[in-house]
């Protein structure tokens, strides 16, 4: 029996509000193969911009690495045999994705990733997180990507043909706009407590000492004692060596 998606209540976000503010640096790039759209609005850009914007929302910016290309989808996606939705989705629910992503965040973190990298926007309260993190331990990761991107929200802001990026970045009297999602960690806070338990220190203060890491060990040292020792002592045999026989005392 398939659980029905649990309800909450939409808040106030800023991409929920119709912006006329005239578009810089500060706000999102968007990428596209729609042609239908207003130039003012959107850049129709050659495939290979296209298809680096789509790793940098879905991966983040620091998993933009060799190994996690999904030469396959890009393929497909260059010989129009799948939509740039069809292409977002193989990346999200690639193995790269799970490993970078869902391997290493409880199910309520890797919610908040696939909601800012897949519609755009943080989400509303932790209601939504439960809602959609009941998804993701009913449905498994692919049921979550399929509801988050056959959702209306998706369809209406990005449809096929359209890269998601994080809306309406740039807020209302601010100078400078949120965050990026592409440089948001993947970590939560859990994660770090997480370690220092480990004894990682993450402390503003810390400092090494002299000793800490200056000091070198007994048995090292000892060693490097010893070669230095015996070093000297055939460098001294060789030059004894060289001026006997110079003298004709010895023949080399």
């Amino acid at each position: 029996m398939t659980l029905p998606l649990l309800a909450y209540t939409p808040s106030s976000q800023n991409q929920r509000v119709e912006g006329y503010e005239v578009p810089g640096d500060e706000h999102s790039g968007i990428f596209t193969l729609n042609k239908t759209f207003s130039t003012t609005d959107v850049d129709v850009l050659d495939m290979d911009a296209l298809i680096s914007a789509a790793y940098r929302q879905i991966f983040h910016e620091q998993q933009m690495l060799k190994s996690n290309r999904q030469t396959l989808l890009e393929s497909q996606l260059r010989g129009g045999l799948i939509s740039v939705k069809g292409f977002v989705r193989g990346l999200a629910i690639s193995d790269a994705f799970r490993t970078w992503n869902y391997e290493v965040n409880n199910n309520y973190r890797f919610v908040e990733l696939c909601v800012q990298r897949l519609l755009g926007r943080n989400v509303y309260d932790d209601k939504e997180t439960l809602a959609w993190s009941i998804v993701l331990a009913t449905k498994g990761v692919e049921g979550l990507v399929d509801a988050l991107m056959d959702s209306e929200e998706y369809a209406t802001s990005f449809g096929d043909g359209t890269v998601p990026y994080q809306r309406r970045r740039v807020l209302p009297q601010h100078a400078q706009g949120n965050l990026p999602f592409e440089r948001v960690p993947r970590y939560t806070h859990d994660h770090l407590t997480e370690l220092e338990s480990l004894g990682y220190n993450f402390s503003a203060d810390r400092r090494l000492t002299q000793g800490d890491w200056m000091e070198t060990p007994d048995g090292v040292r000892k060693a490097a004692g010893a070669i230095t020792a015996g070093l000297a002592i055939f460098l001294s045999l060789v030059a004894i060596a060289t001026i006997l026989s110079w003298f004709g005392w010895i023949s080399l």
